[in-house]
C-alpha cells in the first residue's frame, strides 16, 4: 500500500468521529437532507433486497442523470438484478426522487470514512460498482475492492488541474485506479491523463451524449401552449448570473412580440433574479411564487426544479446558458449540455464558453443544427432571422436532432464493457 494512501487512511480514521457535527451544520445551512443525513454515516434508509445488486454512483445532477439510460437499459436486460442509485447533493436525490423508476433505490453516498464506509458496503453488499466521471474517494473505493466488489469507473473525465493533485501522490493513484475493471473515459484527454496515472484504458463512453429527451408534463404543456397562443417563444436555458439581464435587453430589440422564458440553471436564483428584474422595470411572472403565464406574460421566469424538458418543448428558438461568462466578463461557466434541447429538434443558439461540450459543440455546428455569437447583444439578429423564417429553424432542429442521435452510441459500448462483471444472470425476477 502506499505511504499517502495509509496516510489518508489514518487521517479519515481520526477525522471520522467528526462527521456527525460536520453534517449537523451542513444541515442547518440546507445543503444535507435532514431527514436522511444518517445515509451519508453509511447508515441505510432502506432495507436490501434479497439477490444480486448493482450500484450505480454520480456525486451531483450532471452525473446521476447521466445513469438514467444506464439504469433503464439495466432493468430491460437484467430485471433480474436489485439497482442502488447513490449521489451526493440534495438536489441530484430530489431530481431522481422524480425520475428513477420503480423498484430502483436511492441513498446518499457514504462520507469517505473508514466506518461509514464499511457500513454502506456491510449492507448493500454491491457484486458491481459503476462510478461516473471523476469520483475517486480512496477509502471507498480501495474497501469495495477488498471485499471482492467489481468496480468500473465511466464517463470518466479528468482535468489537467485534477491530474496534477494526483501526480503529487502517484502511488497513490496508482492504487486507487488499479481498483477498477474497466476505465473507459469521456474523452481522449482524460483517457491520456488516467493512463499516465496508471489506468488501463477500455475504450471511450460519454453517458452525457446518451439518453432520451428530458421529461415533461403533458398536461402543464398543454396549459402553457395554450397561454402563450401565437407568439413565438424563446427560452434562455440554464442561465447563471449576468445571463439572464443580458439576454432580456438584447431581446429587447426584436421587432416581433415573443414570450422569453428564463430557465435558470440554480432555481433558488428565483428571487434574486426577480430583483434584478424589478430594478431594471421588467414586468415578468416568477413560475416558483405561483404566477400564471398570461396573454399579457412576456417574460416568464421558470425557477422549478425539473421541468427543462417542459420548458424546452415550448421553445422556438433556444438560447444556452452558461456560455457567455466571458462576453460578460464574469468567470466562465464552459456551457451547458446542448443535446437536451437538440434531441427536442430545437435550433439553438450559444455564446463562446462551450469548453465543458467543445466536441459536442463543434459537431452540433458542423451539422448546422446550432449557431454561435461572441455576445448575447448579438442575439437579435440570429433570432429575428428564425423567427421569419419558420421552416428554416425547423431544418436547423431537425439537423440538431440527427446529429444528437449519431452522438448517443456510446450506451452500447459501455453495455458491452459492462456484460463481464456482471453476475449469471439467474432469471429469479423475469415474469
Amino acid at each position: 500500500m502506499s505511504p499517502a494512501l495509509v496516510a489518508y487512511r489514518l487521517l479519515t480514521k481520526l477525522l471520522e468521529p467528526l462527521a456527525p457535527r460536520l453534517l449537523d451544520a451542513r444541515v442547518k445551512q440546507g445543503k444535507e437532507d435532514h431527514a436522511r443525513v444518517d445515509e451519508r454515516l453509511g447508515i441505510a434508509g432502506s432495507p436490501r433486497p434479497a439477490g444480486d445488486l448493482v450500484w450505480l454512483h454520480g456525486v451531483s445532477v450532471g452525473e446521476t442523470l447521466s445513469l438514467l439510460p444506464v439504469v433503464e437499459r439495466f432493468q430491460k436486460l437484467r430485471p433480474d438484478l436489485t439497482l442502488l442509485v447513490t449521489s451526493g447533493t440534495r438536489t441530484s436525490a430530489e431530481l431522481l426522487g422524480r425520475r428513477l423508476p420503480q423498484g430502483v433505490i436511492h441513498q446518499f453516498a457514504p462520507v469517505d470514512g473508514p466506518v461509514a464506509v464499511s457500513r454502506f458496503l456491510d449492507h448493500w453488499q454491491p457484486g458491481l460498482g459503476v462510478f461516473v466521471e471523476s469520483e475517486l474517494w480512496p477509502n471507498l473505493i480501495t474497501a469495495a475492492r477488498t471485499r471482492g466488489v467489481r468496480l468500473a469507473l465511466v464517463s470518466a473525465r479528468i482535468t489537467e488541474k485534477t491530474a496534477d493533485g494526483w501526480r503529487k501522490v502517484p502511488g497513490m493513484a496508482r492504487q486507487i485506479l488499479s481498483a477498477f475493471d474497466r476505465v473507459m473515459p469521456q474523452d481522449e484527454a482524460s483517457a491520456a491523463r488516467l493512463e499516465a496515472l496508471g489506468a488501463r484504458i477500455d475504450g471511450l463512453v460519454n453517458l452525457k451524449l446518451s439518453g432520451g429527451p428530458l421529461p415533461h408534463d403533458t398536461a402543464a404543456f398543454s396549459h402553457l401552449s395554450a397561454a402563450i397562443g401565437d407568439r413565438p417563444v424563446v427560452v434562455a436555458a440554464s442561465t447563471h448570473p449576468g445571463e439572464e439581464l443580458a439576454i432580456v435587453h438584447a431581446l429587447d430589440g426584436l421587432a416581433d412580440r415573443i414570450c422569453l422564458i428564463l430557465v435558470p440553471r440554480h432555481p433558488e436564483r428565483g428571487t434574486e433574479i426577480a430583483t434584478a428584474l424589478t430594478r431594471e422595470g421588467y414586468r415578468f411572472v416568477l413560475r416558483s411564487r405561483g404566477g400564471k403565464l398570461g396573454a399579457d406574460t412576456d417574460l416568464y421566469v421558470a425557477d422549478t426544479l425539473g421541468e427543462l424538458g417542459l420548458f424546452l418543448r415550448l421553445a422556438d428558438v433556444v438560447v444556452m446558458g452558461g456560455s457567455f461568462g466571458s462576453s460578460l466578463a464574469l468567470a466562465p461557466v464552459g456551457g451547458h449540455n446542448p443535446l437536451e434541447p437538440a434531441r427536442l429538434g430545437k435550433p439553438m443558439i450559444a455564446g463562446p464558453d462551450a469548453a465543458n461540450w467543445a466536441t459536442v459543440t463543434a459537431d452540433l455546428r458542423t451539422a448546422g443544427g446550432l449557431s454561435v455569437v461572441e455576445h448575447p447583444a448579438d442575439l437579435t439578429v440570429i433570432i429575428s432571422a428564425l423567427l421569419a423564417d419558420p421552416a428554416t429553424a425547423r431544418a436547423m432542429g431537425e439537423r440538431a436532432r440527427r446529429a444528437a442521435a449519431d452522438a448517443g452510441a456510446g450506451l452500447e459500448r459501455l453495455w458491452d464493457g459492462l456484460q463481464a462483471l456482471l453476475p449469471p444472470d439467474r432469471g429469479s425476477a423475469r415474469p
